[in-house]
């Protein structure tokens, strides 16, 4: 049964590994949820209570880059408030409507937003393209993260390994 839970761990660490790039699965938490099995497996023998929320912790953050680099790719080319508020409501919003509201629903929401503001066409877009720019650095936070947390899991087991 061991044999057979670690694989479906793996199984979720590879998969969450994908999702870090593939906008409609969750990377993060699958990745967690796999480490999270490997250590009940494992009796927390390898990694205990400190490693694990090591681990969530960098999860956490990669999570909160993510769902805000939207908005701060907007606040970075000096958009409105409403720009910021608006790619920040796209994001989540666009997490609704699969792959296209993920790409999409930032850029929209920044440009909306700035358009509410009272800014030309031009300048919307500008703000837009921001905003994509930012779920850009986004994704490469969260697999930067993603990358951590499989690093830490590995750490754990090579720094508490039986003599």
């Amino acid at each position: 049964m061991d044999i057979l839970l670690n694989v479906i761990a793996g199984a979720l660490i590879v998969v969450g590994l994908v999702g870090t790039i593939v906008p409609a699965l969750p990377g993060i938490p699958l990745i967690f949820g796999g480490i999270w099995l490997i250590a009940g497996v494992d009796r927390y023998h390898h990694l205990g209570l400190w490693w694990l929320l090591g681990i969530a912790v960098v999860g956490a953050i990669g999570l909160t880059l993510d769902l805000l680099a939207g908005a701060l790719g907007a606040k970075r080319v000096g958009a409105s408030k409403q720009a910021v508020w608006g790619a920040l409501a796209g994001t989540v919003i666009g997490v609704f409507f699969g792959l296209p509201g993920l790409l999409l629903g930032p850029f929209v929401g920044a440009v909306l937003g700035e358009l509410a503001a009272g800014n030309t066409v031009l300048r919307s877009t500008h703000v837009g393209v921001g905003a994509w720019l930012g779920l850009i650095f986004g994704t490469i936070m969260k697999l930067v993260s993603s990358l951590m947390m499989v690093a830490l899991f590995g750490a754990g087991f090579w720094w508490n390994r039986s003599p």
